[in-house]
């Protein structure tokens, strides 16, 4: 059984992509480019750009836009050279932070998210100082209210490694990541939409934070969120916001 406010916390992380649409969409060019350019320009045999790929058509980018990129990452159109980096960290209460970039400038980029660990309470670690506290699979959740055992019985069959209730009544399912996308389809033949569904990083164990510690890190994540060179956020904090 895991707790708290799940449902209000994926909710908000929901929110927040919506808001900057457009932000969204320059991520995901750059990782499908760097995905083309590092496993090759064909899906069937590139798990990690068959990844993008769906996300992106998850979030209605155009089609002709994504075969750019991919073009780009192939090398048959020229294209920013991007590297791949990964900060860790602790924020406010302790909380591990982990943050993915694509950056064309190393020195910039680590000053950036440096800045921002600083300003909010955080402070940058050494690498693989928390990374180890992670998981990377496929999460999906699912509305109060659903089917648990039904939900259960078609998530496993289907390929998923866990099933998880939360105290709110949401329910989790955890696929292995590369599979995130046939489980997903599944389920919805089954019957079952998710509300949310993603590739992440998944802690192992979480801390809950509240008051200021919990105001502090919901702005650090903002922050972090904010810088162009930032793909994806990752934290173990489960953050108690008044509503």
């Amino acid at each position: 059984m895991a707790g708290h406010s799940k449902w209000a916390n994926i909710k908000h992380k929901k929110a927040a992509a919506d808001a900057k649409r457009g932000k969204i969409f320059t991520r995901l060019i750059k990782e499908i480019t760097v995905a083309a350019k590092l496993g090759g320009g064909d899906p069937a045999s590139n798990a990690r750009l068959r990844l993008a790929m769906d996300k992106a058509y998850d979030n209605n980018m155009p089609k002709d836009t994504i075969e750019r990129a991919i073009k780009r990452g192939s090398g048959e159109l020229e294209a920013v050279n991007y590297e791949e980096i990964r900060y860790e960290g602790y924020g406010p209460g302790g909380a591990a932070v982990m943050v993915d970039c694509l950056t064309d400038n190393r020195v910039r980029t680590v000053a950036d998210v440096r800045h921002a660990f600083t300003k909010f309470g955080g402070n940058m670690g050494t690498d693989g100082c928390v990374a180890f506290q992670f998981t990377h699979c496929g999460q999906m959740l699912f509305a109060p209210g659903t089917n648990e055992d039904a939900l259960m019985e078609a998530a496993l069959e289907a390929g998923a490694d866990d099933v998880l209730a939360n105290d709110d009544g949401s329910i989790e399912v955890i696929t292995p990541p590369y599979s995130l996308h046939a489980i997903r389809q599944a389920l919805e033949q089954a019957g079952f939409k998710s509300e949310f569904a993603e590739v992440s990083m998944k802690p192992q164990n979480e801390v809950e934070l509240s008051g200021d510690d919990a105001v502090r890190m919901q702005k650090l994540l903002d922050a972090l969120e904010a810088l162009d060179d930032v793909q994806e956020v990752y934290t173990s904090a489960v953050i108690d916001l008044p509503e």
